[in-house]
């Protein structure tokens, strides 16, 4: 019974130091390529060794730390070309995920979606144009609609192996002036295409979205 209450604990503790250092990590607290120490993580948020062992190798799945030979822990970083790249990327599969979504989605979901942004919609950042940041999984309308598209290789590529990678730089440039409601306004149409089951609209709609979003990053590294 100890054995397995001190199991249960040491999980526990795993869980919280994953789930905080990666939140400083997608916020940017922790700055891309910032080298993790150990000593300097359990110092920060109070974490033993062991729990904080596990919490690294569940960041590496998810590849928002890497370990570099003779360098130790780093944050995952892109380059701006990389960065540029990976949204292209985005463009053409959440486009082809956005227009299977319209194709699949129950109405039940769909709803979903419309009671998703009008939780974004209360937001305090978007109601001044400062911020528009969604949480991960099932408050994120992205995540949603891949998930709606019902396509098992997509969800593979966009919900597992670029998911958080993606979350870190989406939050990082969320809080470029007028972005915000601007961005709010392009899923209201999305979401609306996907209603009206014109699957070929709501691609477009997401692929001009994402392309917004990546003129918007190349506009913010180019300034001085």
């Amino acid at each position: 019974m100890t054995s397995n209450t001190n199991q249960t604990s040491s999980q526990t503790l795993s869980d919280g130091a994953f789930e905080r250092i990666q939140s400083a990590i997608v916020k940017g607290d922790i700055a891309p390529g910032t080298r993790l120490s150990e000593q300097y993580l359990s110092d920060t948020f109070g974490i033993g060794r062991g729990p904080l062992r596990e919490a690294i190798r569940r960041l590496e799945g998810r590849r928002l730390v890497v370990r570099i030979p003779h360098a130790g822990i780093r944050v995952a970083s892109l380059s701006v070309a990389e960065l540029i790249e990976l949204y292209y990327v985005r463009e053409a599969l959440e486009g082809m995920a956005c227009r299977l979504a319209a194709q699949h989605m129950t109405e039940e979901e769909i709803a979903g979606l419309r009671q998703v942004l009008a939780r974004h919609e209360q937001h305090a950042g978007l109601h001044t144009n400062e911020s528009y940041y969604q949480q991960e999984g099932e408050l994120d309308l992205h995540y949603l609609i891949i998930q709606g598209s019902r396509n098992h290789m997509l969800h593979e590529l966009l919900c597992s192996d670029l998911y958080h990678l993606v979350r870190m730089y989406r939050y990082r440039f969320s809080t470029t002036p007028e972005r915000p409601q601007q961005a709010f306004s392009e899923h209201h149409r999305i979401i609306e295409a996907i209603a009206d089951r014109d699957g070929e609209l709501a691609e477009l709609l997401m692929r001009r979205h994402i392309s917004a979003s990546r003129r918007n990053i190349e506009q913010h590294l180019e300034k001085p």
